[in-house]
């Protein structure tokens, strides 16, 4: 198998002797100073992602906090002019625990309690995305207790079905999320809201799933909404996000300004005159990151396979396990090198199904204490990591220009016991 392809390197990667640096600093230096597991982000990239989505879809395009949410993210998007997209209370807290001003963010989820709701009001969220008849009555409660009323947008279902993993696929008939344009209940939204003192209708939202690769996808669903959406003349149409990015070899992607072209000109073709944003996520920081192992042990079973087994797993990276999601790896000391050897690369959780690359190709003199990265995995490894066996989650360091810096620090054992009583 060849070496690991450049494209799935982050931006701001050289290849110096066989060594990889990613923002002019050695990975292997870094995997020694911090250890592993180690999340390695390419600080410069994210941001040119983030000047990339505001030129695409103006100042109104909100970046997808639940790919990738610390401190310094919320921070750098903000500075890079975006909003930020917020789906929980923690979402909410982040964000403004980190300065972003709370005009600049725009509360997100399904079931959005009265607490949050009423965070979000006190705080002064830009806007709300209503979801559901049972959060209007939250809003007008709360409204009629003091709250101030909220600038919103209306999540709508188009009823179509994006080509991506069926626990992705946001935009179906069958889903948890918005009110159905079908079955009549989104033009119930819209009166119902309308008619309500309590809040001030600024358009709609429609969100067909993640990791999508085909654009005809949002073109469908725009020509769906379209009828519904043109009438009403409002001054917002957010077509959510979902852009997918490539995580293996072969695997393409369009970029956000392609995206961007095909949505705005399908809205254009479809009448829809509003100003159009999107919230990506994945396509802002997936590929800025790499993901640093320690191998630790290595187990051939004659005429079945090769498990390598490294110092982390499912606790820092659940979305093979969840979705059998396909990555790469590649050794960072030796990363132009071919990867003829077939391996499957596990972690150390006890389970069996705690797979990182279920089919990994890799050199063959991989060796035990070798460190071995992923690449691709800025989005929802942090996100969804969790302590299961108490692993300690691992920290995340942004590099530019030469320097590096630590914006979360691993965990300490004695973390893991702070919230017991």
């Amino acid at each position: 198998m060849t070496p690991i392809p450049r494209s799935l390197l982050p931006d701001n990667s050289e290849i110096v002797g066989g060594r990889l640096f990613i923002g002019g600093m050695d990975v292997l230096e870094l995997a020694a100073r911090f250890e592993t597991p180690l999340f390695v982000y390419d600080e410069e990239q994210m941001r040119s992602r983030c000047r990339e989505a505001v030129s695409a879809f103006g100042e109104g395009v909100a970046y997808a906090t639940k790919a990738f949410m610390t401190t310094a993210m919320a921070k750098l998007a903000y500075e890079e002019r975006m909003r930020l997209d917020v789906a929980t209370g923690g979402e909410l807290f982040v964000a403004l625990n980190a300065g972003v001003p709370a005009d600049r963010l725009v509360l997100h989820g399904n079931n959005k309690s009265v607490g949050e709701l009423a965070a979000a009001l006190d705080a002064g969220v830009g806007q709300i995305v209503i979801d559901s008849f049972v959060e209007i009555d939250r809003i007008e409660a709360l409204v009629e207790a003091g709250a101030p009323p909220p600038r919103v947008l209306v999540r709508l279902t188009p009823g179509i079905e994006a080509h991506t993993h069926e626990y992705l696929q946001t935009g179906i008939a069958d889903t948890k999320f918005g009110f159905g344009l079908t079955s009549g209940e989104a033009s119930a939204a819209v009166a119902r809201i309308e008619a309500s003192t309590a809040m001030t209708l600024e358009g709609v939202h429609a969100h067909i799933g993640s990791q999508v690769f085909d654009a005809d996808s949002y073109r469908r669903a725009v020509d769906v909404l379209a009828g519904f959406v043109v009438p009403l003349d409002l001054p917002e149409f957010s077509i959510g996000g979902g852009l997918g990015v490539a995580y293996v070899t072969g695997e393409e992607a369009p970029s956000i300004t392609e995206w961007a072209d095909i949505v705005v000109r399908a809205c254009r073709d479809a009448g829809i005159d509003s100003r159009v944003t999107a919230e990506p996520g994945r396509s802002i920081v997936a590929g800025a990151a790499v993901t640093l192992y320690t191998v630790g042990t290595i187990k051939d079973i004659p005429g079945i396979r090769t498990y390598v087994a490294v110092d982390g797993g499912m606790s820092d990276n659940p979305r093979p396990s969840l979705y059998g999601s396909g990555y790469e790896a590649f050794l960072p000391r030796a990363t132009d090198a071919d990867r003829p050897m077939k391996v499957r690369i596990v972690g150390k959780h006890c389970e069996s199904g705690d797979v990182i690359v279920a089919e990994a190709d890799v050199p063959e003199d991989l060796a035990v204490g070798d460190v071995l990265a992923t690449p691709v995995t800025g989005a929802y490894g942090h996100s969804m990591g969790s302590n299961y066996n108490m692993i300690r989650r691992p920290p995340v360091v942004f590099v530019r220009d030469g320097m590096a810096r630590e914006v979360v620090r691993r965990e300490a054992y004695e973390d893991l016991v702070l919230r017991d009583v």
